[in-house]
């Protein structure tokens, strides 16, 4: 009888496992992140920082064309956001031949939140946000990444996200991966 009932117990174990791996898969990761780069005078940055405050972290470049089209609405949306207590925070992945061009960039766009550079396609990766830009990580107050959207984020997407981060998350999380990709 006992030989019987082992196999029976490691089915409820696969069976348990597998009603709870989508709430495993769709959970906030638990460890907070980190991302040391520099600022755009040089000094050494990190995302530990701004423990404490929403973080919307987006990966972009000045030859990005749908960089170009969503940063207005990011400098839109971070004036009604800062007095909730979110930090913006626009990586570059510029190289060496394209950082000069930053300057007028962050000019153009009327840019006033943090600008970090030195950003590669290997932190997209470590960061689960693909090989591309543009790219956006939500981070929580721990530092954890609660949401991502891999290609541009729409205006709605972008407020539903913070509505839910900076509210009382009563509330369904919003989707925590998004692709706003060609093709996807």
């Amino acid at each position: 009888m006992g030989i019987r009932l082992r196999p029976k117990l490691a089915l409820i174990a696969v069976l348990l496992a597998a009603a709870m791996f989508p709430v495993i898969a769709v959970s906030k990761d638990p460890r907070p992140v980190d991302l040391p780069l520099k600022d755009m005078m040089g000094r050494k940055v990190r995302l530990r920082d701004y423990r404490g405050k929403v973080v919307v972290l987006n990966f972009w470049a000045t030859w990005c064309v749908p960089c170009r089209e969503e940063m207005p609405m990011f400098v839109e949306v971070e004036k009604e956001f800062a007095l909730r207590g979110v930090v913006f925070i626009a990586a570059s992945l510029d190289d060496r031949q394209t950082r000069p061009q930053i300057p007028d960039f962050l000019a153009k766009f009327n840019i006033g939140f943090p600008v970090w550079v030195g950003a590669s396609t290997m932190d997209l990766d470590d960061l689960k946000l693909g090989q591309g830009v543009p790219a956006t990580a939500f981070l929580d107050r721990e530092g954890r990444i609660v949401a991502r959207v891999l290609g541009q984020v729409s205006k709605d997407q972008l407020k539903e996200r913070l509505d839910w981060l900076t509210g009382d998350r009563s509330g369904a999380a919003p989707e925590p991966l998004v692709q706003n990709l060609p093709g996807k």
